[in-house]
């Protein structure tokens, strides 16, 4: 947001155009914050946790790295199409604010009815509860399972550092990112540097003497192994809801997309070669905490480096999560599709303080009850629903606005391919081992119907609500704000 003198009437308000208007967020994000951001949200629990959940899924080693550059792949694609739609509709809330633009109110209101209440606060519990797991480890060597109570106030503590991280600054929160970042980078090379020595010396274990033995050929497991995989990729869409902080967005969104998903897809594939050349599958499979257990294989006195380094990731990949969930949430109370106090900004600030607070009470509530395995699988389901819904718009303004002035294009192919694999990935696993999990997803998204009636076409505002909005506008010291061109 900037801060302006008003022309006429004397002092402006801060962050008022001269012409009138509100707050502002500031567009503090470049070219190399945006790759750090996309690289920063993609790389952190996922590549330490997920190749356990491929191996168990697929059945191999090789059919596991073939899942890999899949996804890798599709990510990509997604990607792309997602980088037209933001040049398209240049807004903050990525599919949230595609989705309203094009098909209407109601199924933008499902989207971010699942996404806030259940969605991105499940994704930074995920994350933090693996920051928890490898930042205990090292004070319980030799367990085989960790203690549940300490693991989840490790990872509270987490998710109430970031708010306070993300309330003070968004420069102070995207050199967090930066910085881990780094780290991130580190960890992984250094475990890609370490495959190769033992691969130089003769060490491998045999795991690639028999890469496709025992590969799964159901569709329901093979599915499941991509929810793990794509959940280790899960951030490539983040970019698209701080588009009102992006820098040039209609040209750095596409650049940072084609820079850092082919980046990350490389070093995962690496990664995951050089776990398979040290570690036995069973050996993956029996561990909870699988980098560790490298480390401890191949750096000897100095594996106190492998849990250092995936911490500081896993804490930049949760921060990244916090950064732009929190924005998808104000941008919907700014459409009237939440309540009206998450759409204000801090007038010292300049953050969106009662969005950043309640992603972090949602976040914590899911972190008592959490588990990693089973958040990673139904969250990916959720997503891979509105990742379809959302390509489907791409298509949709194809059709409908074919002259529609377009600064980037891809290939109609492209969002075909993308809403396939959307409908196979939601399908196949409901199709080949139905479970009642999924039910329950479908059945809260309806529980969004009446809600939307009650509350958000009816435009009715109970009163305990409004001067609850008043009061804690006062404490918290926020306002409403406009958006950025």
């Amino acid at each position: 947001m900037e801060r302006r003198q008003g022309r006429e009437g004397g002092k402006g308000v801060a962050g008022q155009e001269p012409s009138g208007g509100g707050l502002r967020l500031r567009r503090e994000i470049g070219l190399w914050s945006a790759v750090s951001l996309i690289a920063g949200c993609m790389i952190g629990s996922g590549i330490f946790m997920s190749p356990q959940g491929v191996l168990v899924y697929m059945g191999s080693p090789g059919a596991s790295l073939v899942v890999w550059a899949v996804c890798g792949l599709l990510a990509m694609l997604g990607a792309l199409c997602y980088a037209e739609l933001g040049a398209l509709i240049p807004e903050s809330g990525g599919e949230y604010a595609y989705i309203l633009r094009i098909f209407g109110s109601l199924p933008a209101f499902l989207v971010i009815y699942t996404f806030v209440l259940v969605g991105r606060p499940a994704a930074i519990a995920a994350v933090s509860l693996s920051f928890a797991e490898y930042a205990v480890a090292p004070f319980f060597p030799g367990c085989s399972s960790l203690p549940q109570a300490v693991l989840k106030s490790v990872a509270a503590i987490c998710i109430l550092l970031l708010v306070l991280v993300n309330c003070w600054s968004s420069r102070l929160a995207t050199m967090l990112m930066n910085v881990c970042t780094v780290a991130k980078v580190f960890s992984m090379l250094l475990i890609m540097a370490g495959g190769a020595m033992v691969l130089g010396q003769g060490r491998a274990s045999t795991a690639f003497q028999s890469a496709f033995h025992n590969t799964t050929q159901q569709v329901g497991c093979i599915s499941m192994a991509f929810y793990q995989g794509l959940w280790s990729f899960d951030g490539w869409s983040n970019l698209n809801y701080v588009m009102e902080e992006l820098k040039n967005p209609k040209q750095n969104l596409a650049w940072a997309l084609m820079i850092a998903i082919p980046l990350v897809t490389s070093l995962y594939i690496l990664v995951n070669i050089s776990y398979l050349l040290v570690l036995s599958p069973k050996e993956i499979l029996s561990s909870d905490v699988m980098a560790v257990s490298w480390g401890n294989q191949v750096l000897g006195a100095w594996a106190w480096l492998v849990p250092v380094a995936v911490t500081l990731s896993t804490f930049g990949s949760a921060n990244g999560t916090f950064f732009s969930g929190s924005r998808l949430c104000y941008v919907a109370a700014r459409e009237g599709h939440m309540p009206q106090l998450l759409s204000m900004v801090h007038v010292h600030r300049f953050m969106p303080t009662p969005a950043l607070m309640f992603t972090t009470a949602v976040a914590l509530a899911l972190v008592l009850p959490g588990n990693f395995s089973i958040i990673v699988n139904f969250l990916s389901f959720i997503g891979w629903i509105v990742y379809g819904t959302t390509i489907s718009c791409l298509l949709y303004l194809r059709m409908k606005k074919k002259n529609l002035p377009r600064p980037y294009k891809v290939p109609t192919l492209i969002p075909v391919i993308v809403l396939l694999a959307s409908l196979c990935l939601v399908l196949a696993p409901i199709v080949d081992h139905p479970q009642i999990e999924f039910l329950y997803i479908f059945l809260f998204l309806l529980s969004g119907l009446p809600v939307y009636f009650l509350f958000v076409y009816s435009r009715c505002q109970p009163r305990c609500l409004q001067v609850a909005t008043l009061h804690l506008q006062l404490l918290l010291e926020v306002a409403p704000n406009i958006k950025n061109d």
